[in-house]
């Protein structure tokens, strides 16, 4: 998993609520499981029409927004149902950076194991954050995760809290299998030891 240390990047304002996991990747494109190529299919339904044409007025299809990283959104972000490719698709499509003021607790699970930094901060930081977004071209944030902080485009700063293990996880490129893999050598060790002392568990 690449790791998330400091990202400095357009933030895209998005400021509706309840947005579900369908919203972020319709049903229709679950049919794989590569974490690739689901960027393009990203909010679908409100990025296309029917007929696969942009719609303008969407926010990340507006030009200063097409390579935005980080989302600046409404609160209850992730509802819906259970699905990691709404994450993979964020991820595919460029957003490593999620801000909002509450999210569906599986879809903000399964952002920090994809890679994706999910900041919680009250309404009121958030709107302050919104209107820095919807500064188009110039809305640049810095999410520093060794720190905690944003910074805004006008220098100011805003702290944000995040669960000490996950930091871990997101500074070193973690995902589960990586955790694993940090145990190689004990594990090694561990399988080296039981096939003296059980050799049995291992007769083909």
């Amino acid at each position: 998993m690449q790791p998330f240390t400091t990202l400095t990047g357009i933030a895209a304002p998005l400021a509706l609520i309840n947005i579900d996991t369908d919203m972020i990747i319709p049903k229709q494109f679950l049919k794989t499981i590569k974490r690739t190529g689901l960027g393009k299919n990203l909010f679908d339904e409100m990025r296309f029409t029917p007929e696969g044409q942009e719609i303008p007025g969407f926010v990340l299809n507006q030009p200063a927004y097409r390579q935005a990283s980080i989302l600046v959104t409404g609160e209850n972000f992730g509802c819906g149902s259970s699905r990691e490719h709404a994450p993979w698709a964020l991820a595919d499509f460029g957003i490593r950076c999620i801000i909002a003021a509450s999210y569906a607790d599986i879809f903000y699970n399964n952002c920090f194991k994809n890679g994706i930094l999910p900041i919680v901060l009250p309404q009121a930081e958030v709107d302050k954050l919104m209107d820095d977004a919807r500064n188009g071209a110039n809305a640049r944030l810095t999410v520093d995760l060794e720190t905690q902080t944003i910074t805004r485009p006008d220098g100011s700063t805003v702290s944000f809290e995040v669960d000490a293990f996950r930091k871990k996880c997101l500074l070193e490129g973690l995902d589960d299998i990586g955790l694993t893999l940090v145990k190689g050598a004990k594990i090694d060790t561990y399988e080296e030891a039981t096939k003296k002392s059980q050799p049995w568990l291992f007769a083909s």
